[in-house]
């Protein structure tokens, strides 16, 4: 029986979601949890990496249920959640057909940033918004997102792994960015058909660069669809992981 996890945490603890040899990450912890209750090696499957620092409300993982278990899917939640950390826990667990894959059955992905633009950030918001006390135009900053709806060649909002191959495709589809005003701030929403290599962040720290006046709007749009030679430079900043949450992850009906 193959079992979906939708799967929310808090990533301030963490490296990432990605397995890693430190053995400090998301899918790590919930491996080893999956492992005590089947009492045999599993290995589970996610959507996508989350960076360190971030936020999920609805990571999506699979994994494959061992013959002799037979478990049904809503008692794997309390069984995997009594042993794990306060900070990650499973909030649903279901029955998928045996060809569905977290990634790859995937169509697309919901991601929301919350920024503090308060003159002080309150204790309770520190890891999960980006603060931002200086003064920024959020007119600017409204049509600098705008400029990434569509299909662009996101080259210059995407950092490098160290193992990309000269045929990789860096372009990716956005349909929509909101930003909406929340009491202390604003909360800028993505939802697009995939996302590169820290590409959140660099959209968002450079349309926040250009909301403060850091760089001309019409040089900040120069940056879209550039050739690999990147005639024009990349993002000129990366934002924190703080205040960066996976919302959601979209799969065909």
């Amino acid at each position: 029986m193959r079992l979906k996890l939708t799967i929310a945490y808090d990533g301030r603890p963490y490296n990432g979601w990605q397995s890693q040899a430190c053995g400090n990450t998301v899918q790590d912890i919930i491996q080893t949890a999956l492992e005590e209750v089947a009492k045999q090696p599993l290995r589970i499957h996610g959507a996508g990496r989350t960076d360190t620092g971030v936020h999920a409300l609805a990571q999506i993982a699979h994994f494959d249920s061992p013959a002799e278990i037979s478990m049904n899917p809503f008692n794997w939640v309390p069984a995997i959640n009594c042993k794990l950390p306060a900070t990650i826990r499973i909030m649903a667990c279901e029955e998928v057909p045996a060809d569905f894959h977290s990634r790859f059955s995937a169509v697309g992905k919901i991601y929301h940033f919350d920024l503090c633009t308060s003159p002080i950030l309150p204790p309770l918001k520190a890891g999960i918004a980006w603060h931002l006390p200086r003064q920024l135009d959020a007119d600017v900053l409204q049509q600098a997102l705008s400029l990434y709806t569509g299909r662009h060649d996101f080259h210059a909002f995407a950092a490098y792994r160290g193992n990309e191959t000269p045929d990789l495709d860096w372009c990716r589809t956005i349909h929509s960015v909101e930003m909406i005003t929340l009491e202390d701030g604003y909360r800028i929403t993505y939802t697009g058909d995939g996302f590169l290599y820290k590409m959140i962040r660099l959209l968002t720290g450079g349309a926040v660069h250009a909301a403060q006046g850091r760089i001309r709007l019409d040089d900040f749009a120069d940056l879209l669809d550039q050739s690999p030679g990147l005639p024009n430079g990349k993002s000129p900043l990366c934002a924190p992981p703080d205040g960066l949450f996976l919302q959601r992850v979209l799969f065909a009906d």
